[in-house]
């Protein structure tokens, strides 16, 4: 079987499945092998939960029995991505935005979806954090082929992968968010993210497509350069397509732009965000949706997935960001609950993972900014927190990992708490401790 006649029964199946225990009848199974697992194993499963077809690379598994059912393969992560591309080319006339960056991806891409949804009905996105090498194919082969418009998100953690990740996705336009300290055990330094990041200029520029530009980055100002781009700035007004003023309604948390004598408050809590509204509105207004609509889109746009949340209980806002975490968000955030936060505040934080050589440094110069905030009381929780040159106070605690932290804090009560940030990442699932609270 060759990729054509694969592609022809993907059309009439029921989608892609790499679970076999999520296998829905009609669906096509590939078999992808991790660390800890080997899809491999069950094919035979797959096909007798109803897939219609089984894509495997193990010819030597005698697990595997042989039938028409099961397609051997070189390498089933690269036959999916191939398959990924040859329904890209098949749909080469929908356009696809790029958006990648440090922080502030999915945030951008669900706001950006949500404007785009007030003049397309049908938009195509990421769902969920599917935005690697195994997730951006999916992405692709989830794509409908009625799609008016999709904005799609690439995570890296190393270079060369956005580059490869393009070449999959083939965008039309696309976006950086910032380039902060991520996932420094894979790109090794900042100079490094930098130019991991601007993987996509290099595709977007060989292939004379768009990019949009924060016109307030110097990085993104300059390295656009010959460029066909389309830049929103709050500075540089005379060199912007879109002129955006950034305001700050300290008092109900909300971020807050004007734009043509326009007003837009946001529900995302965190000056840091105003940014990736800001973008989010341009590429709006890009694609010639009304401000009107756009100004609806953001105002009833609510944050899910732990990101930029607030939430009342027990009379105390607590202020949930603990999707991810990474040493430019962390302080970010920090910066925002010390500055714009008035009260008794708490800051629960977990650690920040993927930092390799700078790992300790980073969790240090994290510990030395609280130690000079105006947070009454931070409670870090992980290993990597514990492990650093610091003895507990009145003002920091540490714990080894979260058990140990809700042993602690059940034994003691606090006078009253008026704001808790909780930031930490993916790993460390601090969401949980809001049970706790």
């Amino acid at each position: 079987m060759n990729i054509q006649n694969i592609y022809q029964l993907y059309m009439i199946s029921s989608g892609i499945e790499t679970n076999s225990k999520k296998v829905k009848k009609g669906s096509i199974f590939i078999a992808l092998k991790g660390r800890n697992f080997d899809g491999n194993q069950f094919a035979n499963e797959a096909i007798l939960n109803g897939a219609i077809l089984a894509i495997v690379d193990d010819k030597d598994d005698k697990r595997v029995f042989f039938c028409k059912k099961i397609v051997h393969v070189d390498n089933t992560l690269y036959f999916l991505q191939k398959l990924a591309m040859y329904h890209r080319y098949q749909l080469r006339h929908i356009p696809i935005i790029a958006i990648t960056g440090s922080n502030g991806k999915t945030t951008t891409k669900e706001l950006t979806k949500a404007i785009l949804s007030r003049k397309y009905e049908r938009v195509h996105s990421t769902k969920n954090n599917f935005n690697n090498h195994i997730g951006i194919p999916l992405t692709i082969l989830s794509m409908p082929i009625n799609t008016q418009i999709s904005v799609m998100e690439i995570g890296a953690n190393h270079e060369k992968e956005i580059d490869k990740m393009c070449s999959i996705i083939q965008p039309d336009y696309g976006y950086i968010t910032n380039f902060g300290k991520a996932h420094l055990e894979g790109f090794k330094n900042i100079e490094g993210i930098i130019r991991g990041k601007l993987e996509l200029y290099n595709f977007l520029k060989k292939n004379k497509k768009v990019v949009f530009v924060n016109g307030d980055d110097p990085i993104q100002l300059n390295k656009s350069i010959g460029m066909k781009r389309y830049v929103f700035s709050g500075k540089k007004k005379d060199k912007s397509d879109v002129k955006i003023k950034y305001l700050w309604e300290g008092y109900n948390l909300k971020s807050t732009l004007d734009i043509e004598n326009m007003r837009i408050s946001s529900s995302l809590i965190g000056n840091y965000n105003l940014y990736n509204i800001a973008s989010a509105i341009s590429i709006g207004k890009y694609f010639k949706v009304s401000l009107e609509k756009i100004k609806k889109a953001v105002e009833e746009y609510i944050p899910k997935n732990h990101r930029s949340q607030i939430l009342n209980k027990k009379n105390i806002k607590i202020i949930i960001d603990c999707y991810n975490a990474n040493p430019t968000s962390m302080i970010k955030a920090l910066t925002f609950f010390n500055d714009h936060v008035k009260g008794n505040k708490i800051a629960i934080l977990g650690d920040m993972l993927e930092l390799g050589f700078y790992s300790n440094h980073e969790h240090e110069k994290i510990i030395f900014f609280i130690e000079k905030s105006n947070i009454n009381i931070t409670f870090l929780i992980g290993d990597i927190f514990f492990n650093t040159n610091l003895k507990t106070s009145q003002k920091i605690k540490k714990f080894i990992n979260k058990k140990k932290f809700i042993e602690w804090f059940k034994k003691h009560s606090f006078q009253k708490i008026d704001y808790i940030l909780i930031k930490g990442s993916r790993k460390g699932s601090l969401e949980s401790l809001i049970d706790l609270i």
